[in-house]
């Protein structure tokens, strides 16, 4: 189960980081109250998937997992460009998240 918190507090983190954009530097209040609220939820999830997963395995899937995220929904809602370099770059991520799930003895 702590697998499955870890992977929707990566979620969150991608939330929080994409609702940032609209904030405007928190100083508009829904778009912040959204970007807070996601923050409090992913760092909350992460925490306790970190019971039982390890520090280190744990925080590298969160981060991937939202960086991945990020990247995505940047091409998708922002109009980011889509090249060949940066997918690959975002392939070997995700490979970096898989690698170290499967690595993993829990």
């Amino acid at each position: 189960m702590a697998w499955v918190y870890l992977f929707i507090a990566g979620i969150f983190e991608t939330v929080w980081a994409a609702s940032m954009k609209y904030t405007e530097g928190f100083t508009k209040l829904w778009p912040s109250l959204v970007t807070i609220g996601a923050m409090l939820i992913s760092v909350s999830l992460l925490s306790v998937a970190l019971k039982t997963i390890p520090i280190g395995m744990g925080y590298a899937v969160w981060t991937g997992i939202g960086a991945a995220g990020t990247v995505v929904v940047g091409i998708l809602l922002f109009k980011e460009p889509v090249q060949m370099f940066r997918i690959i770059c975002l392939v070997l991520i995700i490979a970096g998240i898989v690698g170290l799930k499967f690595t993993s003895e829990h």
